[in-house]
């Protein structure tokens, strides 16, 4: 049997994502007795207002056709906030929500305004910041019925005052970061001691976009080798991408990964592990990177290359 393990970390960040795609996994979760750790959005699906960063984020564009956006995420995604109306996400999907517990999985809080965060983290005071962190820890607690006990950043997007303001909750752990092992984020001066579990793969939606994957099989044949490549990985999905429009394709993966022996563990199980000898995880400074198939910045532990 393999030492070798996978994390699945799912980011549900839009209304029909999180009314479609949630069904879809926890069938595909259940067929294949996997455990993964669910991210809610629990506000406005303002989705639409996304396509500002045709101008304001370099490579979007180009990755939105690479990846053939439209066909994965609908077009009323990408009209929501705009021409439609934006639904409040965490009102009209409460079923939704509360099945992913009764099949028990973990979960924790996204956030409130996903696009709102994703774009304008970096303008907004450190209220603004507490008021959409509250607001969706406030709508977690009224639907799930206790505390949510992790976090992760929409878009990997994070920075001190966000820290500062995830902080106040004592979390077990947060995923706001992309590469490398679990560290203790550092920066503009102080060491935060909110554990940080890194996304360590690239995620669908960005191997979508490269030229030299242009088929299922070579989709496939790389995330099969990039797990071989670690010893624990940590994989984001997207209930928007996985569970519905390449829901049969993460179906192969997951076959391939289970053929070869991966052992499949949550995130929480990951933090324990880690927290259980707490003198040696490392503190890292945060910095913002780019990532191949993904347009504009992410927040990264590693040392940007």
């Amino acid at each position: 049997m393999s030492a070798r393990r996978v994390a699945l970390k799912v980011d549900c960040d839009t209304f029909e994502g999180t009314r479609e795609g949630i069904p879809r996994l926890l069938e595909i979760f259940a067929a294949r007795g996997i455990r993964a750790t669910f991210y809610f959005t629990l506000g406005p699906d303002r989705s639409g207002l996304a396509v500002r960063r045709v101008f304001t984020r370099k490579g979007f564009l180009g990755k939105m056709i690479r990846s053939r956006a439209p066909s994965l995420y609908g077009w009323r995604t990408a009209l929501y906030g705009t021409l439609l109306p934006a639904p409040r996400i965490g009102q009209r999907c409460e079923g939704e929500l509360r099945a992913v517990a009764k099949a028990g999985h973990d979960s924790g809080v996204h956030g409130w305004d996903h696009v709102g965060w994703h774009d304008g983290l970096d303008r907004m005071t450190s209220e603004e910041i507490g008021r959409h962190y509250g607001q969706a820890h406030a709508e977690y607690l009224r639907i799930l019925g206790g505390p949510a006990q992790s976090s992760a950043a929409p878009g990997w997007t994070a920075n001190a005052l966000s820290l500062a303001v995830q902080e106040e909750r004592s979390l077990l752990f947060a995923s706001d970061t992309r590469g490398g092992t679990p560290f203790f984020p550092r920066t503009g001066g102080r060491l935060f001691r909110t554990l940080e579990i890194p996304t360590t793969l690239p995620t669908l939606d960005e191997t979508l976009a490269w030229p030299q994957l242009d088929s299922d099989g070579d989709q496939r044949a790389f995330f099969r080798e990039a797990v071989r490549a670690q010893e624990t990985a940590v994989h984001t999905i997207h209930t928007e991408v996985e569970g519905r429009s390449k829901s049969g394709l993460f179906c192969g993966i997951l076959d391939d990964w289970i053929a070869d022996g991966i052992a499949f563990v949550s995130l929480a199980e990951l933090a324990r592990e880690a927290l259980a000898h707490r003198e040696r995880i490392p503190a890292r400074e945060i910095a913002r990177t780019t990532l191949p198939g993904r347009g504009g910045f992410v927040t990264t532990g590693e040392s940007p290359s």
